[in-house]
């Protein structure tokens, strides 16, 4: 089954637009009062519900200090939805090592980033070979793997 994920976002930017919350401004006894900018921003993430889209973001990132260099520098995260993180390898023994390392690995992120919602891991190898194109090709044909059944 293939993903589309530009729909997914789209679904996600919708649902997250009909939860907004209300925008409840709190008033300051003299306007001209100078304030830090951390205070102004904490309240800015809070009152719009960001939180969660900052830790998920802060996943991505910071990928190479969660996950360690080695695996870093054979796997990239792809997308966060509903609480499943795409991670692409970049091989197929990779993918079937960081399967073995599932639950270690899922505890990993949890601790490092823990306002985002992960809940599963989907491992993929890297993109196969497309055979639809070339000078020897046949309409309909599955290419060289046809002859095999």
């Amino acid at each position: 089954m293939k993903r589309d994920i530009a729909r997914e976002l789209f679904r996600a930017y919708r649902t997250n637009v009909r939860k907004k919350k209300e925008f409840v401004a709190e008033e300051r006894s003299d306007l001209n009062e100078p304030q830090k900018i951390s205070n102004i921003l904490d309240e800015l993430i809070e009152n719009r519900d960001w939180r969660k889209g900052i830790a998920e973001g802060n996943l991505f990132s910071d990928w190479r200090e969660i996950v360690g260099t080695e695996i870093a520098d054979r796997s990239t995260p792809i997308t966060l939805y509903e609480g499943k993180l795409t991670i692409q390898t970049t091989s197929t023994a990779w993918s079937t090592q960081l399967r073995l390392m599932n639950d270690e690995l899922l505890k990993k992120i949890r601790q490092s980033a823990p306002g985002a919602v992960v809940d599963e891991l989907i491992i993929i190898g890297p993109h196969a070979p497309s055979w639809k194109r070339g000078l020897r090709t046949i309409r309909g044909a599955q290419g060289p793997r046809d002859t095999f059944g």
